[in-house]
């Protein structure tokens, strides 16, 4: 398959995966859904602390119509190995089988499944091909193909949900209790709600979503995505679990004191993280540290934010650099091949921040870079990385991202 890199290459792929697979298909709308970068708090949002990202201009397109049957017909270009994807409305495997655990169709299977669970009449089957240009791990493609197939599935069945953040909530869903990942709503978030040129700030107290524009002032910067080429295995396989996991376990511990507490994100005061630090640290020196990672992030966090609205773009890469060496040191989630990204960039004029993203272990890196300066950082990554990860000589990629719209429904149509 070609690079594709703008909505027009994306129509053409799929008009000739349509034409290939023999789905109907001339006329069929289609859906963009964007790819996402967190600024801040990485790992935050199952631990209830406040967001901040945007989303970036890699993207998920799908060409779907409504077919006339109750069949579901879907074929994913990205992998082309497992076929059509074709089941019966009301007909999917079970929840976490066996069935559903190495075929990409375990998103479409539970986008069914949790519609259909929480009450939504689907009577109207759709055909539908999809292509991306996401790369696997760091940039949420789990969470845009589960946010386009949700609203194309809505769509096609002539249903508008005027809660925009159930859709989030469903989408959550269709990966925790159908695929399994025990994934947070960070992703899910800041796709669906992403404005071009805004930030989206997302305060778990009110369930509210604030747009955030840039200061002005701020110097031009990129925003760069450094692909290690690694495959990260699911959020389900993955450490991301454990740390979950470890986070739940010290905040039952804290309660079980007489710290009265629901989440770590509660603990914001120097005070009450000192008590809770002092009681824990020799039994529980780990959980101790990935409750010192939630704690110090929190005040970055809102640093970071000011930084932002005041157009301070290098004190907001500064906290992203400082963000990643927790994420390494305290939360331990980065990788090898991860952290080698990051000594690469570190070392380029002009970057600004870098860390890990995403679920940690495999995938993406990110930085901050200055405008000028983004082809320096993609030449020094592609001269030192194969050095380093010889391996992944031949799999890893650089890009060089704008901040977009989250979800897009193109003019033009297949």
């Amino acid at each position: 398959m070609k690079s594709v890199t703008n909505d027009q290459q994306a129509v053409d792929v799929l008009r000739k995966l349509a034409s290939e697979h023999t789905l109907s298909l001339k006329g069929a709308q289609i859906r963009r859904s964007s790819s996402r970068f967190c600024l801040g708090v990485e790992h935050g949002d199952y631990n209830g602390t406040e967001l901040f990202g945007v989303g970036t201009d890699r993207f998920i397109w799908m060409a779907y119509k409504p077919n006339g049957t109750k069949k579901m017909r879907l074929f994913s270009g990205n992998f082309p190995s497992d076929g059509l994807i074709e089941f019966e409305l009301g007909s999917v495997p079970p929840p976490k089988s066996s069935q559903i655990a190495d075929t990409w169709g375990r998103f479409p299977y539970g986008v069914e499944y949790i519609l259909r669970r929480e009450g939504y009449k689907l009577t109207q089957g759709m055909d539908a091909v999809l292509y991306g240009n996401i790369p696997g791990g760091g940039m949420s493609r789990s969470a845009s193909l589960t946010l386009n197939l949700i609203l194309s599935i809505l769509d096609v069945n002539g249903i508008q949900e005027s809660d925009t953040m159930k859709i989030v909530d469903l989408a959550q869903a269709v990966e925790n209790d159908y695929i399994g990942s025990p994934c947070g709503k960070l992703d899910q978030i800041m796709i669906l709600f992403a404005k071009e040129g805004m930030g989206t700030h997302y305060r778990p107290s009110d369930r509210s979503i604030v747009y955030v524009p840039l200061g002005k002032g701020a110097p031009e910067f990129r925003i760069v995505v450094l692909d290690t080429g690694t495959v990260r295995p699911g959020l389900e396989k993955s450490t991301y679990k454990l740390r979950r996991a470890e986070c739940e376990d010290m905040v039952q511990k804290a309660k079980a004191a007489g710290f009265s507490i629901n989440c770590l994100a509660d603990i914001r005061d120097e005070g009450l993280y000192q008590k809770i630090r002092s009681r824990f640290e020799r039994e529980v020196p780990h959980l101790v540290s990935r409750m010192t990672y939630i704690y110090k992030a929190q005040k970055r966090f809102y640093e970071m934010l000011e930084a932002w609205k005041k157009g301070d773009i290098r004190k907001v890469g500064r906290i992203f650099r400082e963000d990643g060496i927790g994420l390494r040191d305290e939360y331990v989630i980065s990788g090898p091949e991860l952290e080698t990204m990051c000594d690469i960039a570190r070392t380029v004029p002009g970057v600004l921040g870098e860390r890990m993203l995403g679920g940690g272990d495999k995938g993406a890196a990110g930085a901050l870079v200055l405008a000028e300066d983004a082809d320096r950082l993609k030449q020094a990554v592609e001269t030192a990385y194969p050095r380093s990860r010889p391996d992944y000589a031949d799999r890893f990629a650089v890009h060089t991202c704008k901040v977009v719209e989250g979800i897009a429904v193109l003019k033009e149509t297949l």
